[in-house]
């Protein structure tokens, strides 16, 4: 593994990755920099995954709606924020659910509101940033709260 930095047009962003994958993406003054990762014993370089990623950014900030299936994304540690971001990465570009709404399609049409707090842990920890699109996760009153990336300038 290997750290990448790229210059977005919202900040700099730090991308993990190795040659076939990709396991952080993150602002650099974001809320849970880092993750679970040790980032400060990881060396500096480019990868495969790191080269895909930045074309992927590339073209995301373009707004040419890249898909996330173009990067090859590590898969995160529970089966619980696995499903959560795969239902994430189901929410169309330009749409957005509530986290009561996320809760209602993880659990097939029953929700639960201790299960949105859960989720809402789930999201606010995304290490894939942008990729897995838990900016598209919304507060019930509208409100984009705890998004890990920060919520930028007002």
């Amino acid at each position: 593994m290997k750290l990448t930095s790229y210059r977005s047009p919202l900040g700099e962003m730090t991308i993990l990755a190795d040659d076939q994958t990709l396991y952080g993406l993150w602002f650099n003054d974001q809320k849970y920099f880092g993750g679970h990762y040790d980032l400060s014993s990881i060396a500096t370089g480019m990868t495969k995954q790191g080269a895909l990623t930045i074309t992927w950014l590339k073209a995301y900030f373009a707004r040419e709606k890249p898909s996330p299936k173009q990067l090859n994304i590590a898969k995160p540690l529970t089966t619980f924020r696995q499903q959560v971001y795969q239902a994430l990465m189901q929410i169309p570009a330009g749409e957005t659910v509530t986290y009561q709404e996320l809760s209602t399609i993880i659990q097939n049409g029953h929700a639960n509101k201790k299960l949105a707090r859960a989720i809402g842990n789930a999201v606010g920890h995304n290490e894939i940033l942008l990729v897995i699109p838990c900016h598209r996760v919304i507060g019930s009153d509208g409100s984009l709260t705890g998004y890990a990336g920060g919520l930028g300038p007002s």
